[in-house]
């Protein structure tokens, strides 16, 4: 298995943040967004995420930057404090190499840390690879919004998937 680190992401970091997601894009897989983003226009969402409680940590091999995860609050309430949205993004040459089962697994043992009890997963039903990858770490459907984006005139389900870590 590939060593990977996890540290917290910097500002300087977003360029590389912003490639890699941008990289899902033409998959209609992994993101309701349509065409790439800007570095711009993440730049309030890199600021909402803290190292305390909803970290954007960057993952590394020995050479450069090849993923990141990102944990966001759920629904913005204070009762919904220990719940967390969780998305991890890999670069496409790291895709399909068992990293992202070592990030996952490496996420969820951060939560206690975090003050997370429960992460939520929000996945396109059609995303196969990122479904199996919840349900082997423990994840279960706890929800399922059929046909509610559209991607290339395609309707697409979404799945949230769920578990409690703590």
């Amino acid at each position: 298995m590939e060593r990977i680190d996890f540290t917290n992401a910097a500002l300087n970091d977003l360029e590389r943040i912003v490639a890699i997601y941008n990289s899902t894009i033409e998959s209609r897989e992994v993101t309701a967004d349509l065409e790439p983003v800007s570095v711009e226009s993440k730049i309030g969402w890199f600021k909402e995420h803290n190292a305390e409680k909803r970290p954007l940590w960057v993952v590394k091999d020995f050479k450069e930057i090849i993923g990141w995860v990102s944990f966001r609050n759920f629904y913005g309430r204070p009762a919904y404090d220990a719940t967390a949205e969780i998305s991890i993004y890999l670069a496409p040459e790291h895709r399909g190499k068992g990293l992202g089962k070592q990030i996952l697994s490496h996420s969820i043992t951060e939560c206690s840390k975090l003050g997370i009890n429960t992460l939520l997963g929000y996945i396109f039903a059609h995303n196969e690879p990122s479904l199996k990858l919840f349900l082997n770490a423990g994840f279960e459907e706890w929800g399922h919004f059929p046909g509610i984006a559209k991607l290339d005139e395609i309707e697409r389900s979404l799945k949230i998937l769920g578990k409690r870590v703590s």
